[in-house]
């Protein structure tokens, strides 16, 4: 396989597999599981390109999470029962629960918020799927 190939699979995995891991754990998380399956793939250059992928995922970074829930408590938004375990990856119905969009200053707008049991949520608008829980 040549070197453009190689980098091109390590960028496709990298994206796909670092993508959760930021939503769970943060910038630092995502970069390392990026560069973990980048140079799996790719080696060093696919180590590099990987952990810049999994940093940059898009959700709320860990330093910015207090505040962030802060301001949503500030909101006082109802909660919504949902009778599945809350996690990354699970679909909520596109009915009977309310998103609401991130303020700008987080830096997140291709997903919108909401409470679930009790615990706010980064969900993907278009999918209904929960991408990060702000613990």
């Amino acid at each position: 396989m040549n070197k453009i190939g190689l980098l091109g699979t390590a960028l496709a995995l990298a994206l796909a597999g670092s993508s959760g891991a930021y939503a769970q754990g943060g910038a630092a998380t995502g970069a390392a599981t990026g560069a973990v399956g980048g140079a799996v793939v790719g080696g060093p250059v696919g180590a590099a390109v990987g952990a810049g992928v999994g940093a940059i995922a898009g959700g709320i970074a860990d330093e910015s999470r207090p505040r962030f829930r802060t301001y949503v408590t500030g909101q006082k938004h109802p909660s919504y029962r949902y009778q599945n375990e809350v996690r990354v990856g699970a679909d909520l119905p596109s009915s009977g629960v309310t998103y609401y969009e991130v303020p700008k200053e987080y830096g997140v707008t291709n997903y919108r918020y909401t409470v679930v049991n009790d615990r706010t949520v980064l969900v993907d608008p278009s999918t209904h799927r929960i991408v990060q829980v702000i613990d």
